[in-house]
């Protein structure tokens, strides 16, 4: 089976008969409609998803015989498409936005006539819809790919970040002052900001993003795995020497898990799956270095609480991106993919947020480690993993040891001495374990107290800040926290640790162990 690795045009996968997944039921659906918006993380084919729509707008009959639209259109009309792709530029000073759009409008100037080619890009624009439909007499289809691409770019400068959405809204306002020569529009992105918003000219946009309706039109289903993938997964299967059904629950925990819509079905990570099939490895495919450092900046900037990554709530609005990411930093962690919808509250119209699977949760803590957890420069690096073998092989007392010396080389700048410093940095080392265990944590009242469940034995850590050692350990007896496993067979530890936020240390802990 030939994979479509790095193809994202539809025709090219379709001529070079690579493994596709049918969707273009659900591309004739959305071509019925006008204008729409759709948000999904990168690398989930919103790309491939614009160059399908290209086609079937181009009436390239011939690419689609076979698929499931083939039976659904029967005129096949052919329109004028003006398609923009804003992703292959960096966006580092003012002319970089007018560069990309002259590749394109350029083109299509000697198509359709150049007499507006010095005007500003929103009249060049302007004009070449008008001209577009005078010169075929049919409406025009614009498709914009990655319409945020020169914002999430500059998201750390301001000054450029403004022009360029000032840019971007004089351009897409355009949409709107020629609703009349416009047959279907579609603008794809990661984002979808709140600051002086790039579409607050263009209200007729449909924003699919959370449509129930079209959840599953980017990016792979469990029905569209059981329909195309068994041959790949059999592959995989007999490699890990493990039966069908298991290789399934483990691509499942790996790639499986987004949610685009309240109550939705999961979505498996497209491009991460078929590199699985491709190298025939589970590997981490889908993680680039240079998002998570933008994400975890604003995440300390804006005294983010680690709980909130598991957990944290958030309404319809926030969650379309109607705040301001700099001050509540979870929107943009779900639109960029990090983090999806696990529930939704009837009653209060809420969402709750998640990590989607494990290679996202993995790779996004590993990034977020040193930033939380950096030592002083005349200390070694820290090991991550010699710290989280101690404690999964139970070497309980190593790992204490471990982690006092690691708050007592920490930056100041990074524990500052607050409790949510504290939090925060022990939140990280416990998610960070969780890739590897089974971890609860549960915090309340400026105490945090912690299970750690492996096949040998329990350990239950009791937290307290200027408080002592035995006052951990009295909470954890009075609490019965222990009771759940009193008959798993397991050993079981109880750990008490007092932290001291005058030296932003642990100053004490003490390990009580309990055979059953």
């Amino acid at each position: 089976m030939d994979y479509p690795i790095g193809v994202q045009t539809f025709e090219k996968i379709i001529r070079g008969h690579n493994f596709y997944i049918d969707k273009t039921d659900l591309v004739y659906e959305l071509a019925k409609g006008n204008y729409f918006f759709l948000s999904r993380p990168r690398r989930f084919g919103k790309s491939l998803l614009i160059s399908t729509l290209k086609a079937y707008f181009l009436g390239q009959k011939e690419l689609f015989e076979g698929l499931k639209i083939s039976s659904l259109e029967k005129d096949w009309e052919t329109y004028p498409v003006l398609h923009i792709d804003l992703n292959p530029r960096k966006y580092t000073d003012e002319s970089s936005l007018l560069e990309q759009l002259n590749i394109f409008f350029e083109e299509w100037e000697k198509l359709y006539g150049d007499e507006y080619k010095n005007r500003a890009p929103e009249e060049r624009f302007y004009q070449i819809i008008k001209k577009a439909y005078e010169k075929t007499g049919k409406q025009v289809v614009i498709l914009i790919d990655e319409y945020d691409k020169p914002l999430t770019s500059t998201i750390d400068n301001d000054a450029l970040n403004d022009k360029f959405r000032e840019d971007l809204r004089a351009l897409y306002g355009v949409l709107k002052s020629r609703d009349a020569y416009i047959r279907f529009a579609l603008l794809t992105g990661v984002t979808k900001f709140s600051k002086v918003s790039v579409f607050s000219d263009l209200n007729q946009l449909n924003d699919i993003s959370l449509s129930e309706r079209f959840q599953a039109i980017c990016g792979i289903t469990d029905e569209e795995i059981d329909a195309y993938c068994k041959e790949p997964i059999e592959k995989l299967a007999k490699k890990f020497n493990v039966d069908y059904a298991c290789m399934r629950e483990r691509l499942r925990k790996k790639y499986d898990g987004y949610h685009f819509c309240k109550n939705g079905i999961g979505i498996y990570n497209p491009f991460s799956l078929i590199m699985a099939f491709y190298n025939r490895d589970l590997g981490d495919y889908w993680f680039e270095t240079a998002t998570t450092e933008l994400l975890i900046k604003l995440l300390k900037n804006s005294n983010f609480s680690m709980e909130k990554l598991s957990g944290g709530v958030l309404t319809e609005q926030q969650l379309r991106g109607k705040m301001d990411f700099r001050t509540n930093p979870l929107p943009i962690l779900y639109q960029t993919g990090y983090l999806t919808i696990t529930n939704y509250d009837e009653t209060f119209e809420e969402y709750t947020l998640g990590f989607p699977n494990e290679e996202v949760k993995t790779g996004f803590l590993q990034a977020l480690a040193p930033a939380y957890i950096q030592v002083n420069r005349d200390v070694s690096a820290f090991d991550y993993n010699d710290f989280v073998k101690d404690l999964y092989r139970g070497n309980i007392d190593q790992f204490m040891k471990r982690l006092q010396s690691l708050f007592a080389n920490l930056d100041y700048e990074i524990m500052g001495g607050k409790e949510r410093d504290f939090h925060n940095t022990l939140q990280v080392i416990f998610m960070l374990l969780s890739t590897r265990m089974r971890v609860e944590r549960h915090t309340s009242d400026g105490r945090m107290d912690v299970e750690v469940e492996t096949n040998d034995y329990v350990a239950i850590f009791e937290l307290k800040i200027d408080k002592s050692a035995d006052e951990a350990l009295k909470q954890i007896e009075e609490k019965n926290y222990a009771a759940p496993f009193a008959l798993s067979g397991k050993k079981i530890y109880k750990i008490g640790v007092n932290f001291s936020s005058k030296t932003r240390g642990i100053k004490e802990y003490k390990i009580v162990e309990v055979l059953n």
